[in-house]
């Protein structure tokens, strides 16, 4: 019997709006399908959601699976996960990706535990490869490798499932390229009636409450991003002063949120927000490579630091050896000038 090859993405939406992370995976997903030469399968779950399936097929999918009913309107997780799991049970895909959102982290487990297969969370990056076990003599072909760091940051660990299927992961927003869409990509949508056991409809909704972030690293065309070399909040303050200036986001290294110069929001790196801005400003960022790994796709990179060896110089495109407490002021009055 021919092993099923498909890659599902749980296609996360909120009222309508599919989430930047289901798109990013969609375009994940084809390029593993193309490895696989397999299919990419879109999972939506909602209520009066018929017209997301044309917007998944055009972002990626070859097939999408529409479970639209009322009681999928709000996410929950046992009537999500109930239908998810039926139906990953019954066709078993190769490979389920989830966004590593708060919904993505909470529903994956929870499929996870009940297809009672192994889940890899918060990867950075997918792969096709071939996995060799020593212990069984034997190489298992077309695995996933899913890539995420380990040991707070320190090391890069490559995780495999060679045994059970389907192969589930949830991926970090930000950290794969989205593509834009295609109007004229043709695929199938089939509709799924879900069934619910009274226990899967214990917990209701009664009122909900959402807030828009006030922070946007993500889409920022300029970020301006300080680190543990500030020195202090006074200091930090510069380097708000001068993405305000160029109308761009405050962003930071994991060592300047720690040490609370900035909310947790503002972080970029491996465990904060990727980026690809057309310009980041980095000061007093040494440059390790987890932060690197957040932000090396930067169109444009300036990199001030008083350590002519930091790691930050090795990529960045312009370098300035100095003191940010005098460098950023003097790049403040510049730009003031120019405006004028």
């Amino acid at each position: 019997m021919t092993e099923n090859r498909d890659i599902w993405v749980f296609v996360e939406q909120e009222e309508g709006k599919i989430a930047d992370v289901s798109l990013e995976l969609l375009a994940k997903g084809q390029e593993l399908a193309e490895r696989l030469n397999s299919q990419v399968v879109g999972f939506v779950c909602g209520d009066h959601v018929d017209d997301l399936g044309d917007k998944t097929i055009h972002h990626g999918a070859d097939r999408v699976l529409l479970a639209d009913h009322a009681e999928l309107e709000f996410y929950r997780t046992l009537p999500y996960a109930r239908v998810a799991s039926d139906l990953a049970r019954d066709r078993r895909p190769y490979i389920f990706l989830f966004g590593a959102t708060p919904i993505g982290r909470d529903l994956a487990p929870r499929i996870a535990s009940s297809l009672q297969v192994g889940l890899t969370a918060d990867c950075t990056d997918l792969q096709i490869g071939d996995f060799e076990s020593k212990k069984e003599k034997r190489v298992y072909p077309d695995l996933l490798y899913q890539i995420r760091p380990a040991f707070g940051g320190n090391i890069i660990a490559t995780i495999v499932n060679p045994n059970t299927r389907p192969q589930m992961a949830t991926v970090r927003e930000g950290v794969m390229r989205r593509r834009d869409p295609d109007t004229t990509r043709q695929g199938v949508i089939e509709k799924i009636e879900p069934t619910f056991d009274a226990r899967d409809l214990v917990l209701q909704v009664l009122s909900r409450e959402t807030r828009e972030s006030t922070v946007n690293l993500k889409g920022a065309p300029i970020v301006v991003a300080g680190g543990a070399g500030v020195g202090n909040e006074e200091n930090f303050e510069l380097v708000r002063e001068l993405a305000h200036i160029l109308g761009g986001e405050v962003g930071a290294s994991r060592a300047a949120v720690d040490a609370g110069y900035v909310s947790r929001e503002h972080q970029v790196g491996q465990t904060g927000t990727t980026v690809r801005p057309r310009l980041y400003i980095a000061a007093g960022i040494s440059g390790a490579i987890q932060h690197r790994a957040g932000m090396s796709e930067s169109s444009k990179i300036i990199a001030i630091n008083t350590d002519p060896n930091a790691p930050i110089f090795q990529i960045a495109h312009y370098k300035i050896v100095g003191d940010l407490a005098e460098v950023i002021p003097l790049m403040i009055r510049a730009f003031r000038e120019k405006a004028k």
